[in-house]
């Protein structure tokens, strides 16, 4: 094995100067934290404000509540203590402190962290895949993962179950907004066999997954918030996916009869073109309308 001359001359950190580096690096994560604590008031989350607050913002067992996390643990790390934190928090906390992409991203830089939402990464969307959604409008399409992470859609699909523009990257997730999302669960007719049927989805995909921190993130993340979804996964029923007739109650153009179909672009990672053709004469109508509505930018919800 030969080493190079730069390799040579590369200079290397000490375990010192290493840990002078981490200090620094948790101070600064101690400090954005407090920052952006205190840029949240309690009404912002739904909180009281009473009459005793000394804080600007939250207070920090405000956040830890909020958060699903002690609140020893996190005043530990506002203070820069020398503890391990996890994916599965840092994204809690972000989501509480109200982080947009580019906060999201300094966060996990600081706690030197792999942020596992699709909103960080993007790989295997090119620039072609980009252009091949745009062709098939007005059918509505997308590029998703196993985990139902939406990378990437068309115009039309922007606005075939809400206005997914206005939707946080990080949030962009198909069981996310089914359980979670007001706009997405009135404009499925079938929301109750919906459901169900996505968590079956999930547990069959996540067979593979299951020591994987995003998987396991995104079914706490869902078990919190939907007592409903916490059901249907306790079912423990498993389904594939397949073609499947939908129909979608559309806030802007109305009923829609649409035949789904799963296009595997890596079969091995489970990304997919989700498409959507319509089953009627009125849906393909509706469907061009509702794509010029986007095109548009004209798009409002019926009264």
């Amino acid at each position: 094995m030969t080493t190079t001359a730069q390799e040579k001359t590369a200079p290397r950190q000490t375990p010192a100067a290493q840990g002078r580096g981490a200090d620094i690096r948790r101070h600064e994560l101690a400090a954005f934290l407090r920052n952006r604590r205190e840029r949240i008031t309690p009404e912002e989350v739904g909180l009281p404000r009473g009459t005793r607050r000394r804080t600007p913002g939250l207070r920090r067992e405000e956040v830890a509540q909020l958060s699903a996390v002690g609140v020893t643990w996190y005043t530990w790390l506002e203070q820069a203590r020398d503890i391990q934190v996890s994916v599965q928090v840092l994204d809690a906390l972000a989501r509480t402190l109200r982080l947009d992409a580019t906060e999201r991203a300094h966060l996990f830089r600081l706690a030197e962290a792999v942020d596992p939402t699709p909103a960080a990464s993007c790989t295997g969307v090119t620039p072609a895949l980009q252009e091949m959604l745009r062709a098939l409008e007005p059918l509505p399409a997308s590029v998703q993962n196993s985990r139902y992470d939406i990378l990437a859609y068309n115009r039309t699909y922007a606005r075939l179950l809400c206005d997914l523009d206005a939707v946080p990257p990080e949030d962009r997730n198909c069981m996310i907004l089914v359980y979670t999302n007001p706009e997405w669960c009135r404009s499925i007719v079938h929301l109750e066999e919906t459901r169900r049927l996505m968590a079956a989805k999930l547990r069959a995909s996540m067979a593979g997954h299951l020591a994987e921190p995003a998987w396991k993130m995104l079914v706490k993340r869902l078990a919190a918030e939907s007592a409903e979804f916490r059901e249907n996964w306790e079912r423990y029923e498993v389904v594939n996916p397949g073609s499947r007739t939908k129909e979608f109650l559309n806030p802007y153009v109305g009923h829609l009869t649409l035949e789904h179909t799963d296009l595997f672009l890596n079969p091995g990672s489970g990304a997919r073109m989700v498409t959507y053709v319509p089953a009627d004469g009125d849906t393909r109508e509706r469907l061009e309308r509702l794509h010029d509505l986007a095109l548009t930018g004209t798009a409002q919800p019926n009264s």
